[in-house]
């Protein structure tokens, strides 16, 4: 596949047709991207509102299942439809028994511009409110008139993002789903922030859950960094495999007690030990947006990401302080006297 950008949007051309697999947004995106790149676009959705979107998008509305996929380019799968476990979809068998490649939009956005500097979350839990902390606080440094793109599993769909400059930063929360999908994608910055058991059902076991998170680690060319949360025992291990390897700068971030050359909060404090000055940045506790010790590990992920980005310790903590926090997310809509009403329905 070939990119370009008319108009400075995401397109992808494809000399053979392209099967998109699930019409939701991120699928619909991923039509508009290849209809702006020329490329014939086979789609198809149980749901017949949605494939008539689709439709008026320029894709031919085929079932899948009919495909001839010796002639298909790749198969853009929508990350919720099974590709492993409990068993793969049967329009995936057939896609991978014609040796069709099987991938998601976040490889196709890799296509697009590889030299982004491409800022992967993943994690059980703290994805969002991370992904979002991050991209709050790089905007609120940004050039005037140019804001880093946010997307993945939060927000946009990635394939409705302006084409990144070379090494601009594009942030991506990263489900499972979304990166047993990838195949070629690498991350300047991957961060991992905890393990816990999950989606059992579409990994096979806890191993292949770990394995799905660990894509995020795909090594590239050059040096990678590495932001770990050392708060759960699989993410321990994991931070020490990638040490060795001695590919990866690996930066540990912890809620829970002190990181020696990483980041790390004690009581509300977070703290700074990545240049060996362990050095207290800012309190978080009255920041009403961050609340817990969940929180604090995110606090503590988001900057050891942007002081990996080049910001400095000040612009980080500024941005901390200021951050808008998340819809349904422990949101503070209203206080009556000494009553606090939180939105938590997200969880």
């Amino acid at each position: 596949m070939m990119t370009t950008a008319p108009d400075n949007h995401i397109a992808i051309s494809s000399n053979r047709p392209v099967a998109v697999m699930g019409l939701a947004r991120s699928g619909l995106a991923t039509i508009r991207a290849l209809k702006r790149g020329g490329s014939d676009v086979i789609a198809w959705d149980d749901n017949a509102d949605r494939r008539a979107e689709a439709e008026a998008l320029g894709a031919n509305i085929r079932d899948l299942l009919e495909t001839d996929f010796t002639e298909v380019e790749s198969l853009i799968l929508a990350p919720g439809i099974p590709l492993t476990h409990p068993a793969p979809h049967p329009v995936v068998v057939k896609a991978e028994a014609a040796n069709t490649e099987v991938i998601g939009d976040i490889e196709l956005l890799y296509r697009a511009q590889p030299a982004a500097r491409h800022v992967g979350i993943t994690g059980t839990n703290g994805k969002s409110t991370t992904t979002a902390l991050i991209g709050h606080i790089l905007n609120q440094q940004a050039e005037a008139g140019k804001h880093v793109q946010v997307g993945g599993n939060i927000g946009m769909p990635v394939l409705d993002f302006n084409l990144p400059e070379p090494r601009d930063p594009v942030v991506l929360e990263l489900s499972s789903y979304q990166l047993d999908l990838t195949r070629n994608a690498v991350f300047s910055i991957a961060c991992l922030l905890n393990v816990t058991p999950d989606h059992l059902d579409r990994h096979g076991d806890m191993e292949g859950y770990i394995a799905a998170k660990k894509r995020i680690f795909r090594r590239g060319a050059m040096p990678q960094d590495a932001v770990i949360g050392i708060d759960s025992a699989p993410t321990v291990t994991i931070a020490s495999e990638l040490e060795k390897a001695g590919h990866w700068r690996v930066t540990r971030i912890s809620s829970e007690g002190r990181v020696e050359g990483g980041v790390y909060v004690l009581n509300g404090v977070l703290y700074d030990d990545i240049d060996g000055l362990d050095e207290a940045v800012c309190d978080l506790m009255p920041i009403e947006t961050l609340p817990g010790r969940h929180n604090w590990q995110n606090a503590a992920a988001a900057y050891a990401c942007c002081k990996r980005l080049g910001l400095d310790a000040e612009t980080i903590a500024t941005g901390l302080a200021s951050f808008p926090g998340l819809a349904h997310r422990q949101q503070i809509v209203a206080r009556y006297k000494r009553i606090s009403f939180v939105n938590d329905s997200k969880a």
